[in-house]
């Protein structure tokens, strides 16, 4: 584990990104924060649970040790809004999804702080995404990012109504292969544990940062999101419980679409 973020090397061409996992907090950012920031409600909850199955795919992985409230590592260091015209957090969020603000009056880091942060959490973790997915391309002759996240069903800052169980993104199907985006969509018509969830692709979510400046499909590295609902496997109210019985029926669909990377990226090198 390095201080910023948690890394397993595997052997396979697939490397699963989750920035959004971390909850840690450093003890001079935390003295600042509201009791309801605290609570952390935005974070991508239990994601290492539900995707377990990367032990027998042997595939790497990379994740956050910090909580997005420090820093969110699938926003660009300039802060360039991913979604321009709609309402979006930042690099350095000052409120959570609900609105509600994070830090106390007169408490927000201030620009030398960003900075600060972008160069003691957020460089390190896109420096060894950077050096992994070179080093899974060295071997394989291919690379595939699977980014990694999950949110509340219901967000209203960000969409009306209720979120699909799963929201693909390609960035509007440039960083990755058309062909591959295919398979995702074909395993999604055919899966036996497909059952009732729903699914959209380059919906509500059409790829963050990480996906948009990391995919460059011209170069064999295809980078795709998955961000699902959390109602799918976890309890979305306090204190973010993980549901097991919800989990292992989700899982198996997991498995299946990791699969599917993994067998299009024999045919693609």
């Amino acid at each position: 584990m390095d201080k910023t973020y948690h890394f397993c090397s595997g052997n396979s061409p697939l490397l699963i990104s989750m920035p959004h996992v971390g909850t840690g907090i450093p003890e001079d950012i935390k003295r600042r924060l509201t009791p309801e920031a605290m609570n952390l409600q935005d974070v991508d909850w239990h994601l290492p649970i539900l995707y377990d199955m990367v032990k027998v795919f042997d595939i790497s992985v990379i994740s956050a040790e910090y909580a997005r409230y420090v820093i969110d590592l699938n926003r660009s260091p300039e802060n360039t809004s991913l979604y321009p015209g709609q309402d979006v957090t930042g690099l350095c969020p000052i409120d959570t999804f609900a609105k509600s603000a994070i830090y106390m009056d007169g408490k927000q880091p201030d620009e030398n702080e960003i900075e600060t942060r972008i160069e003691q959490y957020w460089r390190p973790y896109h420096q060894k995404l950077a050096t992994e997915l070179q080093r899974i391309q060295a071997i394989h002759g291919i690379a595939i990012l699977w980014d990694a996240h999950s949110i509340a069903s219901h967000v209203p800052r960000f969409f009306s109504g209720k979120l699909p169980d799963l929201n693909f993104g390609t960035a509007d199907s440039s960083s990755c292969d058309i062909s591959l985006q295919d398979a995702l969509a074909a395993t999604m018509r055919e899966s036996i544990h497909v059952k009732a969830y729903s699914h959209v692709f380059n919906g509500r979510f059409k790829g963050g940062y990480i996906t948009r400046q990391y995919g460059a499909p011209k170069m064999n590295i295809h980078a795709l999101q998955l961000e699902m609902s959390q109602c799918i496997y976890m309890e979305e109210n306090l204190p973010y419980k993980y549901n097991a019985e919800l989990a292992m029926k989700v899982k198996p669909l997991l498995a299946d679409l990791l699969e599917t990377c993994l067998n299009w990226a024999k045919t693609h090198k």
